[in-house]
């Protein structure tokens, strides 16, 4: 008795289910969310104007810094009253904050674009630039200390501002040297994966994973990998399905529904 009211049960909510009355949708309908279309990273531009930037920075703080110095050897002031009220070593940390603030305005640009990378299945170009984005602001927040030691000793030793100022010079230098390998490097990865276009690394794995004689799949395990990079990945892969397992189906009952409503 209760198994046939139950059989009698799924059978009238099958019946009566209105999704399955629906014609199936068209292949084409959902070819476009199963191959997604690339996205580039907009961030080498940004990149290059702010590396271009602190170059000119650190260029015109050596011609202003020896061009001064010269003119006035004791007094911390260029010729021309150029800026009045402002000593040049006034100048040249106020400009380098500014500078600093950029780098963090560009490193949250940054993150903020590499998430949306990471979100859909792009997971080896964020692993291997997670801590390279980061070094340029590390670099420049490890010269404002150096420059807060250095303006500390130019206050307590007032007599040997010549000194002090080739010292400011020297941090600016080393500085430029550091953040311009860290970018080159980063804008060289980034530019070859916006050319590359590939599809996602989830994609991929499914490549490897039907011709697995010459390629090993990065998501299994490898002797070289260790244990916290293999969960590491498979969080991020496993990560990836459920945001995209979600967003199919929410575009597929959008499309179910549109269909019905026609």
């Amino acid at each position: 008795m209760f198994k046939f009211q139950g059989s009698l049960e799924v059978t009238q909510s099958t019946e009566d289910d209105p999704l399955l009355d629906a014609p199936l949708l068209p292949p084409h309908e959902l070819h476009s969310q199963l191959s997604p279309r690339f996205h580039a990273i907009p961030t080498v531009l940004v990149a290059n104007f702010l590396l271009l930037l602190h170059v000119a920075f650190v260029v015109l703080s050596f011609l202003a810094g020896i061009y001064c110095s010269s003119a006035h050897p004791v007094e911390d002031v260029c010729p021309g009253n150029y800026t009045n009220p402002l000593k040049v070593q006034s100048v040249i940390i106020i400009a380098k904050v500014i500078l600093w603030l950029l780098h963090v305005l560009f490193e949250r640009y940054v993150q903020h674009h590499h998430s949306k990378v990471r979100s859909r299945g792009y997971l080896k170009i964020y692993r291997s630039t997670r801590n390279l984005k980061r070094l340029p602001l590390l670099i420049h927040s490890t010269g404002n200390a150096a420059l807060l030691l250095i303006l500390a000793a130019c206050y307590s030793f007032p007599d040997n501002r010549k000194v002090c100022l080739y010292l400011i010079l020297g941090v600016l230098c080393l500085e430029l040297v550091c953040s311009l390998l860290c970018i080159v490097i980063y804008t060289v990865k980034i530019s070859n994966f916006n050319q590359a276009k590939p599809r996602p690394d989830i994609i991929e794995e499914e490549k490897i994973y039907a011709h697995p004689s010459h390629i090993t799949s990065e998501i299994g395990f490898r002797e070289s990998s260790s244990l916290e990079e293999i969960v590491e990945k498979q969080g991020d892969v496993i990560d990836y399905l459920q945001r995209h397992n979600a967003l199919l189906s929410k575009r597929l009952l959008a499309l179910t529904s549109q269909q019905m409503g026609d």
